[in-house]
C-alpha cells in the first residue's frame, strides 16, 4: 500500500507518546512540580501531535468529528473515544502532580490503560483487515504495543525495562517480516477465488487505462532489495543500536541519542509497515502477485 506521511507520523508519534503517559500513569518516573511539567508536555505534545498528523490522511478534515460517532463497530472510532478519554484522564493526572506534587494512583492506572487501549485500537484498524494480509496477523497488535512500551521506557529513562522490551520488540518484529512475507501466498487469494470463475481465470485487459484512488492509495510495490535494505536499516535504529548504547552507557546523554535512534528506526519500519502491505485488490491489476517485488 501506499505509505502516507501523515499516517507514519501519526502512528510512531502517537505510539511513543502513549506509551509515555503510560510510564508517567504508573508513576515512573516520579515527575511533580517543574520537572513534571516537562515530562507531561513531551508526552502531550508527542501524541497530540500524531493524532493532529492523523487528520491530513482525511479527504475532508473537518469532519475528523465523525469519527467518533461509529464506536460499536469500527476500530476506527474506538481509537479516537479512547484517545480522547486517555488524554482527559492523564491531563487532570498531570495537573495534579505538576500543581499538587503527586500523581494520584488511581488516575494514573486507569490513564495508563486507556493509553495501552488506544495503541491496541491503533493496531487493531490495521489488523482486522483480511483484504491485507501482512496486516491481518496476531504479530501485529503485539509489536505495536512493545514498540510504545519500549520507546516510552526510554523517554522515562527507564533502562532495564526499556532493554527486555526492545529485545522482546526486536524478535516480534522479525517474526512479523517472516511471517508477512508468506501471509499473501498463504491467503489463497486469486482472480479465480474473488471472481468464482474457474482456476484457469486472468485479467483480459487492466480495470483501467489510467491511475485511480485503489492504484495510488493500495497498490504499491517495493523491491526486493530495498525493502531488505530499510529492515536493516529500520532494524539497526530502532532494535540493536539503542540496545547497545543501554548496555555499554546509560547516561543522559546517551539515553537521549538512543531515543532519537530508535524513533528514527520506527519510522523506516512504520514506511515498510505500508509500503510492503499488499493488499488483494492489486491483483485485479497484475501488482501483487507476490510478497514482494524482485525488481
Amino acid at each position: 500500500m501506499h505509505p502516507a506521511r501523515s499516517v507514519i507520523l501519526f502512528t510512531s508519534l502517537s505510539g511513543i507518546g502513549f506509551g509515555f503517559l503510560i510510564w508517567l500513569g504508573l508513576g515512573i518516573p516520579k515527575a511533580v512540580g517543574g520537572v513534571g511539567a516537562v515530562y507531561y508536555a513531551l508526552a502531550f505534545a508527542l501524541t497530540v501531535g500524531g493524532l493532529i498528523a492523523s487528520t491530513f490522511h482525511l479527504g475532508n478534515p473537518q469532519r475528523a468529528w465523525r469519527a467518533f460517532s461509529q464506536w460499536r463497530t469500527s476500530w476506527l472510532s474506538r481509537e479516537a473515544v479512547l484517545a480522547v478519554l486517555a488524554l482527559a484522564i492523564m491531563a487532570l493526572h498531570g495537573a495534579a502532580a505538576v500543581l499538587l506534587g503527586y500523581q494520584p494512583a488511581f488516575l494514573g492506572l486507569l490513564g495508563a490503560a486507556l493509553c495501552l487501549a488506544t495503541v491496541l485500537a491503533t493496531a487493531m484498524i490495521y489488523t482486522q483487515l483480511k483484504t491485507v494480509p501482512r496486516w491481518n496477523q496476531p504479530s501485529t497488535p503485539i509489536l505495536f504495543a512493545l514498540l510504545s512500551l519500549a520507546g516510552g521506557a526510554l523517554l522515562a529513562g527507564r533502562m532495564d525495562p526499556a532493554l527486555w522490551l526492545l529485545i522482546a520488540a526486536g524478535a516480534v518484529q522479525l517474526w512479523a517480516w517472516l511471517q508477512g512475507d508468506k501471509a499473501f501466498a498463504e491467503n489463497a487469494t486469486t482472480l479465480a477465488t474473488a471472481t468464482r470463475i474457474g482456476e484457469e481465470v486472468r485479467a483480459f485487459e487492466p480495470p483501467h487505462t489510467g491511475g485511480n484512488y485503489l492504484m495510488r492509495e493500495m497498490v504499491f510495490q517495493v523491491g526486493r532489495k530495498h525493502a531488505l535494505k530499510l529492515r536493516a536499516i529500520a532494524f539497526a535504529l530502532m532494535i540493536a543500536l539503542p540496545v547497545l548504547i543501554i548496555l555499554v552507557n546509560d547516561k543522559h546523554l546517551m539515553v537521549g541519542i538512543a531515543v532519537l535512534l530508535h524513533f528514527a528506526g520506527v519510522l523506516v519500519a512504520r514506511w515498510l509497515f505500508f509500503a510492503e502491505a499488499e493488499h488483494v485488490v492489486g491483483l485485479y491489476y497484475g501488482r501483487a502477485q507476490t510478497p514482494l517485488s524482485s525488481e
